[in-house]
């Protein structure tokens, strides 16, 4: 984030007193703005709608509509908000349904949020290493990778679009693919919206099980 870029927060946990605790300290950080704090997932929707805020912070476990339906509600109809997901534990089951309905990273009560909203705007998913082999693991399917029957890649990508695809589903950032195919943060980030859009993919989870499922890439392990 810029001096002169205020990021746009909500923040959404039926604890009134950990929502309340965690709207001061963010409103004590630079370049983070707190627009707006909502006790269940209905009326974090209802935030997003009214107030359009750059990032959610959306606590799991709510009444009435709980964070995970809430975050797939908001990546459906306001794609323009991205959602961090708060948890009290990293290894919540919770967690990868959150994932797949489009959070783009988690961050526990007692952390920096700091970070994983930067994470997040810049285009990576704010998660730990032990969490995306964890993702990984989950999203590999207990069958054997399709095998491609031509040299021609799926779905129309290029040669340069699939070696991308194989270096995130090596759990690469975008800044040391950048650096292992020596271009520019700005051509990397072009591929992956160009492959995204090709594949039919909303996030990097979703590319590394197509990577796996097309035969691109190897699972772990």
């Amino acid at each position: 984030m810029t001096e002169c870029t205020m990021t746009r927060v909500v923040v959404a946990d039926d604890q009134t007193v950990v929502r309340e605790g965690i709207v001061m300290l963010l409103g004590l950080l630079p370049g983070i703005e707190v627009v707006g704090s909502a006790a269940d997932g209905t009326e974090a929707i209802h935030l997003v709608a009214e107030l359009a805020p750059d990032v959610v912070l959306m606590d799991l476990r709510m009444p009435r509509c709980d964070g995970v339906e809430a975050t797939r509600r908001i990546r459906l109809e306001h794609p323009g908000t991205q959602v961090v997901v708060l948890t009290t534990y990293a290894d919540d089951d919770s967690l990868f349904p959150a994932l797949q309905a489009g959070a783009r990273g988690y961050l526990t009560k007692d952390a920096d949020g700091v970070r994983a909203i930067d994470d997040v705007l810049s285009g990576e998913a704010g998660l730990s290493p032990k969490i995306q082999r964890r993702l990984l693991e989950r999203f590999t399917e207990p069958v054997n990778p399709r095998p491609q029957s031509s040299d021609e890649p799926p779905d129309g990508l290029t040669t340069r679009e699939v070696e991308v695809l194989r270096l995130i589903a090596e759990g690469q950032s975008n800044p040391e693919i950048a650096r292992t195919l020596h271009v520019s943060m700005a051509t990397v980030k072009t591929h992956i919206n160009n492959l995204f859009a090709k594949a039919g993919l909303r996030d990097r989870a979703q590319a590394i099980h197509y990577a796996y499922r097309q035969g691109l890439a190897q699972p772990p392990g």
